[in-house]
């Protein structure tokens, strides 16, 4: 209880008049007045009423102590193991917090929110989330239940933001290993066909692994060798880039049985494959609008060495003129066709007739070249109907469409056939879509009988006019007429005859974005991309395959003939395996190196030095047999001073809220006149006598 005053006048009419009374008092004692010490009492009686004192008391409650629970739920702890134990162990802290009523836990579960492309188990910024909103003095301690995988600790010595335990409880076993590979320096672009190198290397964590680990080498789902690596070290790899574009290396390490988890026994690597120099070889038959194209398609591109040769001069043609006067450069058959053949990423025949400049032999070398992975386009003319075809030559073997020996001489529109609309090298050609097609027109076909391969392009009626083939490991394209010049010039509008070309020479160089039935995917941020190309039907469903070992079946969108995508945000991050049919791709979302995967077994560790500094403790959540082994709680009163290895300690608060204030007026009613009345009663007795 406490004394206060709650006067009726101003403080400084109090003095004055306590000032007045006091000389009132002093005078009489002085002139020795009867009754002087009776007068002052019962003017201090006065003023005693008008400072009219109080007797308070406050009300206080107790206020509860604040302990924040911190709960992992990162991808670390998303195995089957380590879900049940932190839900058993979570379960019974709180029945154990309970019993103490005057603890307040707050139980915070942590998991990745999907915002971030470098996942990380961040559990002490949500612990200062949680506590935002008390005072300091109030939290009693934290409890973080996780497997020690932690990557917000904060440094020895900083400050925390209040004076309490901290406490680990760790899911897990003490005896846990896991292994994991990962490409520690990689290439991101390559020379197609050029030696590169990368170094990957293999950790064992938690165990000593004696002996080398197998990992297994793909490229673009074939495989490419099986590598004995040494755990620990690392361990270089050479390779050659296979195609331009997009590539996908795959390392796959040996599981290690009784492993944490085999989700992070692969590392993906993307590099980009570049063509360096590719060498063309367009040889024209004779002198025409139609080869002016090409030659300005192919010198355009800087990348493209272009070796083009027209035979103006068969070696029939005897005009009489002096070989000293002639300014022809010999065609260099040999050379080309038996030497260097091989060097060549594509061979073109331009309105190529056989008139005696190649030996018969030579047509047998460019078929074997095909059939061992090369490329060749004819792009035909009225010759090739005629008795000098090339198709009457051993290169016929690789032709997917003969000659009938007729010509269509008629006006039209070139159409895209059903198959067309969907192949990647005509599928989107600007105009295509319109009845008739927004181009020109072209004037004549070569007649061939029904041909091998893809029709993506129409002539007259339903007379092919493009049609693509694979022969062998190799392509082959044939365009039956040589009136695409007229695109090129602008007749009628003219027509998209630079991506029409460009095209064909890319599919038929093995561009991976051209093929015809293929699946890829990519990943934007936290979003998988998937795109499925094919010919053929819908494809139907994809297969993913998450990063915990989890499946899914997700539905494609159809976005354009033979088009079909996928976009699904994932709550998770690492490799992923998506299937279709008899393809399969691999896609890593998320940063490769993100914190979360680099280690995976459970640690006492991390926490155990945080703990130590703040008289906290670390304990296993079970033993290896699986059996809870949660220690007890502790409430401790005023601040932790000695650490107890056994049992959880938690500071309790003695922080109270006042919920009331009580107050008894002393000079209050009869009680206070009764006193007055007293006092000058007894003055004006004294003075009567």
């Amino acid at each position: 209880m406490t004394l206060t005053f709650a006067p009726f006048l101003p403080w400084f009419a109090i003095i004055i008049l306590a000032v007045a009374a006091l000389l009132l008092f002093v005078l009489g004692l002085w002139r020795g007045v009867r009754g002087a010490w009776l007068r002052g009492i019962a003017l201090a009686a006065l003023l005693l009423a008008i400072l009219n004192p109080l007797l308070t008391q406050e009300e206080r409650e107790q206020l509860s102590t604040i302990v924040p629970v911190i709960v992992d739920r990162s991808q670390s702890q998303d195995t089957a193991e380590r879900t049940k134990m932190t839900d058993d162990a979570l379960a019974q802290l709180q029945d154990r917090l309970s019993r103490f009523p005057r603890i307040e836990p707050r139980i915070v579960e942590v998991q990745d929110d999907g915002t971030s492309d470098t996942p990380s188990t961040r559990l002490f910024s949500s612990l200062n989330s949680a506590i935002s909103d008390v005072s300091p003095s109030r939290v009693g301690g934290a409890i973080f239940l996780s497997d020690g995988q932690i990557h917000d600790i904060p440094n020895p010595g900083q400050d925390l933001g209040f004076k309490a335990p901290i406490h680990g409880l760790i899911t897990g076993k003490a005896d846990e290993f896991d292994r994991r590979i990962e490409v520690v320096r990689a290439p991101r672009f390559g020379i197609v066909n050029e030696n590169q190198q990368l170094t990957f290397r293999v950790f064992d964590d938690g165990r000593s692994q004696r002996g080398p680990a197998e990992v297994t080498i793909r490229m673009n789902g074939e495989e490419l060798a099986k590598v004995q690596a040494t755990p620990g070290q690392p361990t270089p790899f050479d390779f050659k880039v296979p195609r331009g574009g997009n590539n996908v290396m795959e390392f796959s390490v040996a599981e290690l049985p009784g492993e944490v988890t085999t989700a992070n026994n692969r590392a993906v690597h993307l590099i980009e494959g570049i063509r360096q120099n590719l060498r063309v070889l367009l040889v024209s038959g004779e002198p025409h609008a139609g080869e002016r194209a090409w030659r300005n398609l192919l010198k355009s591109d800087a990348s493209v060495d272009l070796v083009h040769f027209t035979i103006l001069r068969p070696p029939e043609k005897q005009d009489g003129t002096p070989i000293n006067e002639l300014s022809l450069i010999a065609f260099p058959t040999r050379e080309l066709f038996v030497e260097k053949i091989e060097d060549f990423d594509l061979i073109i025949f331009d309105r190529y007739q056989h008139r005696g400049v190649l030996p018969i032999l030579y047509y047998d070398y460019i078929a074997q070249y095909v059939e061992k992975g090369g490329a060749l386009l004819i792009a035909a003319g009225p010759e090739h109907a005629g008795q000098d075809s090339i198709a009457l030559t051993p290169l016929a073997s690789v032709l997917p469409a003969n000659p009938t020996g007729q010509m269509h001489n008629s006006a039209f529109y070139p159409r895209l056939s059903e198959a067309g609309k969907k192949h990647p090298v005509t599928r989107g050609l600007e105009g295509s879509g319109d009845e008739p097609p927004a181009w020109g027109r072209w004037f004549r076909t070569v007649s061939v009988d029904p041909p091998a391969g893809q029709t993506v392009m129409l002539g007259d009626g339903q007379d092919p006019l493009l049609v693509l083939n694979r022969q062998g490991e190799g392509r082959v394209a044939m365009l039956l007429s040589d009136q695409g010049w007229l695109w090129a010039r602008g007749f009628e509008g003219g027509g998209p005859h630079v991506s029409l070309y460009r095209r064909i020479a890319h599919w038929l160089m093995k561009e991976p974005e051209l093929e015809e039935e293929a699946l890829t995917g990519r990943a934007n941020g936290r979003t998988l991309e998937v795109t499925r190309q094919t010919i053929g039907d819908d494809p139907g469903q994809a297969t993913v395959k998450f990063p915990s070992g989890k499946t899914e079946t997700m539905a494609f969108t159809e976005a354009g003939p033979g088009l079909y995508k996928l976009e699904q945000r994932m709550d998770e991050t690492g490799l992923f395996e998506i299937t279709n049919g008899e393809f399969t791709t691999l896609v890593h979302v998320g940063a490769v190196d993100a914190p979360e995967f680099k280690a995976m077994i459970s640690t006492t560790e991390t926490l155990a030095p945080l703990a130590a500094e703040t008289k906290g403790s670390v304990h296993r959540v079970a033993d290896n047999d699986g059996r809870l082994t949660l220690p007890d709680i502790l409430p401790v009163r005023g601040e932790v001073r000695v650490p107890d290895n056994n049992r959880i300690l938690i500071s309790m608060t003695n922080e109270t809220v006042l919920t009331g204030v009580n107050t008894l007026p002393l000079f209050a009613g009869f009680a206070g006149l009764g006193v007055l009345l007293f006092a000058f009663a007894a003055v004006w007795w004294r003075e009567g006598r």
